[in-house]
C-alpha cells in the first residue's frame, strides 16, 4: 500500500529555470557598477549556456564569465558568494505547489525529498519555497556523502521514512538520476516531463503538479479495491 511519496527539488518542485533567469537579471541590475559595461541578455545567456542546467556549480560558472566578458572590479569568489547569498530571493516554485502537497499530507502520506546539491544552499532554496514544514525526510546529497543516481540515498530515504520501496512512489524531471535510479531502488515513479529529455522510462508521466493528488488517489483506491476482493 502506498505510504510516502518523495521527491526531487530542482526541475521538480522548484522552477529552477525562471528562478535562474530571475535572478541573473537581478543580479546583473544590483552589481551594475560591475556589470553594466556587459549586455544584460548576452550575460544571461551565457550564464545559462555555462550553467547546463545546474549541473556545472557556479565557481566554474563565474571563473568563465569572467574570463569571457573580461569582468573587473569582484572576483569570482565574490561573484559566487553574491549567489549563494541571492538566489533564494528569486526561487520560483512550480504552480500548485502547497496545495499538492497539502493534499498528499492530508491523506495521511509521508512525504520525503531528495536533493543533489550542496547542504546550506539547497535547505535555504527550500525554505524559500515555504515548503519544509511538509517534509518528513530531506536528504540533501553533501550532508548524505551520497549523490543521485547512486541507489543507496533512494534506500536511506526510506529508512528514515521508515517505508518499503513498494509503499512508496518517486517524483522527479530527470530520467536517469530520478527515474533510473528509483526504479534500481525497487520503487515506482513519476516523471514531470521536462523538454529537456526526450523521455523517462517512468511508471506514470505528469505534466503539472496538481496531477500528482489524483494519480495518488487513484492508486491508494485501487489497492483498496483489491483488498475489498
Amino acid at each position: 500500500m502506498l505510504k510516502a511519496v518523495i521527491f526531487d527539488l530542482d526541475g521538480t518542485l522548484l522552477d529552477r529555470n525562471k528562478s535562474l533567469g530571475n535572478f541573473i537579471a537581478h543580479q546583473h541590475k544590483r552589481l551594475h557598477d560591475i556589470l553594466g559595461q556587459i549586455d544584460q541578455s548576452a550575460y544571461t545567456a551565457k550564464f545559462i549556456e555555462l550553467d547546463k542546467h545546474g549541473y556545472v556549480w557556479k565557481d566554474k560558472v563565474y571563473q568563465q564569465l569572467i574570463e569571457e566578458f573580461g569582468i573587473k572590479g569582484m572576483s569570482w569568489e565574490q561573484l559566487l558568494e553574491d549567489y549563494l547569498a541571492h538566489f533564494p530571493n528569486y526561487c520560483v516554485p512550480f504552480p500548485n505547489l502547497i496545495s499538492m502537497l497539502e493534499k498528499l499530507k492530508n491523506e495521511g502520506l509521508l512525504v520525503g525529498m531528495i536533493t543533489n546539491g550542496y547542504t546550506d544552499f539547497q535547505t535555504s532554496n527550500i525554505r524559500a519555497l515555504g515548503i519544509e514544514q511538509y517534509f518528513d525526510a530531506i536528504l540533501i546529497s553533501e550532508k548524505e556523502d551520497l549523490r543521485k543516481p547512486d541507489k543507496r540515498i533512494f534506500e536511506r530515504a526510506l529508512e528514515r521514512l521508515e517505508v518499503t520501496a513498494e509503499g512508496a512512489l518517486f517524483v522527479g524531471d530527470h530520467p536517469v538520476n530520478d527515474v533510473e535510479a528509483a526504479a534500481q531502488a525497487g520503487m515506482r515513479s513519476i516523471w514531470k516531463r521536462n523538454p529537456q529529455w526526450n523521455g523517462a522510462a517512468a511508471d506514470f508521466i505528469i505534466d503539472e503538479l496538481d496531477e500528482i493528488s489524483g494519480l495518488v488517489q487513484g492508486l491508494m483506491n485501487g489497492v483498496e479495491r483489491e483488498r475489498e476482493r
